[in-house]
């Protein structure tokens, strides 16, 4: 489905129900392991950077080397699929990660063979607090809605111009709702958490993924170019339900 010269058409996305695409199940995979590893990898470990600027190291949480590319790949589906399949794919995230975190209380929680010495190491990486498992899932599938539903909304608005506008005003409010509900949730009023040290770290995370995104412009335009003229169709979500509550397309 394309206009001349390999031009994707324009399409509302209500038309293209149950249709099915080459790369959408690709892109589904990677949007699920990004968070995956973003949880497993990163989520545990405090790493740091020399900033010139200071003439100091600066720490950061790991997780925030992958955890932002999962918004890239949510701006990739809605921008391509449309709104209604990035929904689908929050929700598989969404569950893979409660399934995650199942599994790894009851693996952590199984009684250790007497030969086998690893248990303290192995709870303190793979050891869920549940208090972070809450912030972390709510934070994650408000941000992703959040910023799935702007994007979409921006790209009628603008005609379909200016996708960096798109991308990088979805990433500015997705990844803003996501920190002021993961930091305050996580860790406000926990022991060693000022209250000040919470809106510190949390403007400071916030900035961050949001320069990723701006960095990572460039490929997301290469990408999102590839599977608009691969799978033929530029989707509008004209008279789309944004209800996040469903998974039907």
């Amino acid at each position: 489905m394309s206009q001349g010269e390999g031009k994707p058409a324009q399409v509302a996305a209500n038309t293209l129900r149950g249709g099915h695409f080459r790369y959408y199940d690709f892109v589904m995979a990677a949007f699920v392991a990004i968070i995956l590893l973003s949880n497993v990898l990163g989520a545990g470990k405090v790493s740091q950077i020399w900033l010139p600027v200071y003439n100091d190291y600066w720490p950061f949480g790991a997780g925030i080397l992958f955890f932002p590319v999962s918004y890239v790949i949510g701006d990739v589906l809605t921008e391509v699929y449309g709104y209604a399949r990035a929904r689908r794919v929050i929700w598989a995230g969404t569950g893979a990660v409660l399934f995650m975190a199942l599994m790894s209380w009851v693996v952590v929680a199984l009684p250790p063979a007497p030969s086998w010495g690893n248990q303290a190491a192995y709870e303190t990486i793979f050891g869920q607090v549940p208090r972070i498992v809450l912030a972390s899932v709510c934070a994650f599938w408000a941000g992703e809605f959040v910023n799935s539903y702007v994007l979409a909304r921006m790209k009628i608005w603008t005609g379909g111009r200016m996708l960096w506008s798109r991308t990088i005003g979805s990433t500015i409010a997705g990844e803003g709702i996501d920190s002021l509900i993961f930091y305050p949730l996580a860790f406000l009023g926990a022991e060693g958490w000022t209250t000040a040290l919470v809106i510190q770290v949390l403007f400071t995370q916030w900035a961050l993924k949001v320069a990723w995104e701006v960095i990572l412009t460039p490929v997301t335009y290469l990408v999102v170019g590839f599977l608009k003229r691969r799978e033929g169709v530029d989707v509008f979500d004209e008279g789309t339900d944004f209800t996040p509550f469903a998974t039907r397309v």
